[in-house]
């Protein structure tokens, strides 16, 4: 590889469409989150920083990295410390999978979609991690809740994307992408799988009504407790970069991803802004399931993935299977 071209892929990572893009990207999505729920509960929202204030998410970031960054005693200093850094990491990682500016993301090779379900394997048990670090009884109780709800949800989501890759007859993402030239898999006998993967995500999200795990009624704050300023800053960073990359994944397994009318010569600003519409159209109906429901009880969220998703997620690929 020449250094020019070495250069230019450096660029790539670390500006378009790399980590700041991913950056912006998050904090934009937090913002039409939270606007959008805020008009579903006819509510005003985030309004004073920035206009239509669009820039509080970044407001609230800043204002996080700013404050004292405390250690309780007789936390796990290991895992306290390291736990935010690693889910960011593979948050930021994960991303880099997405197909945005073209049907390739920045990394992609055969078999890139097994390793997206690996990484958010990885997150939940981050997150386990990241509570029982504290020693606290509220955090290790919010941190088996996750773990509990992450597992269980799972499951049917992979079953799900392996129905698309059944489909697509390929588990690379950019080849199930380039697969929906024709018809998106939202379309097609795929919608079972879309709709359990919405509510698998909404779970993985930890997003109303499975915040179990962060149920401030009952744990306060559940498994990140203890956490404050920079940790905390990096754990909501993390958590608003998994957004995007769920929002991204679904986007580009049932969407056809970047797919869409295109003039030549201006493919990736084309690719780019498709990807994102397709993307904040998952994020809405994640925001509308968010409005809709009432947090779940333990045995509900328990008895919702094993009785109803799981089955319908088997369904799904058997349909899938019997059409191949």
């Amino acid at each position: 590889m020449s250094l020019e071209s070495f250069l230019f892929e450096a660029l790539k990572i670390i500006f378009f469409p790399g980590f700041v893009f991913i950056f912006i990207l998050a904090l934009f999505y937090e913002w039409f989150d939270r606007k959008f729920y805020a008009k579903l509960q006819n509510r005003v929202g985030p309004l004073y920083a920035g206009p239509l204030g669009i820039l509080q998410p970044l407001a609230d970031f800043i204002k996080l990295l700013s404050k004292e960054d405390i250690v309780p005693k007789g936390v796990d200093k290991v895992l306290f410390t390291a736990t935010p850094l690693f889910s960011l990491s593979l948050s930021i990682f994960a991303t880099l999978l997405l197909p945005i500016f073209s049907v390739k993301g920045l990394l992609s090779f055969e078999g890139d979609l097994v390793i997206a379900v690996v990484l958010l394997t990885f997150l939940c048990i981050i997150t386990f991690f990241a509570g029982v670090a504290s020693y606290n009884r509220f955090s290790i109780i919010g941190a088996e809740r996750s773990f509990l709800q992450l597992i269980g949800y799972e499951i049917p989501l992979m079953i799900s994307v392996i129905s698309v890759a059944l489909n697509a007859q390929s588990v690379t993402i950019s080849s199930i992408v380039s697969s929906q030239k024709g018809l998106w898999y939202i379309l097609g006998p795929n919608i079972l799988g879309f709709i359990v993967f919405i509510f698998a995500a909404q779970a993985e999200l930890e997003r109303i009504p499975f915040d179990l795990p962060e149920a401030e009624q009952e744990l306060i704050a559940g498994w990140n407790i203890d956490y404050t300023g920079r940790r905390l800053a990096m754990f909501r960073l993390a958590k608003n970069i998994e957004l995007v990359f769920l929002c991204g994944l679904a986007a580009a397994l049932f969407l056809g991803g970047p797919l869409g009318p295109v003039v030549s010569g201006y493919e990736p600003i084309l690719y780019t802004i498709y990807f994102i519409i397709k993307s904040i159209f998952v994020l809405a109906i994640l925001t509308i399931v968010r409005a809709l429901f009432a947090r779940l009880r333990i045995d509900q969220i328990v008895s919702l993935s094993w009785k109803y998703l799981l089955p319908l997620a088997i369904i799904q690929f058997l349909i899938v299977r019997l059409m191949i």
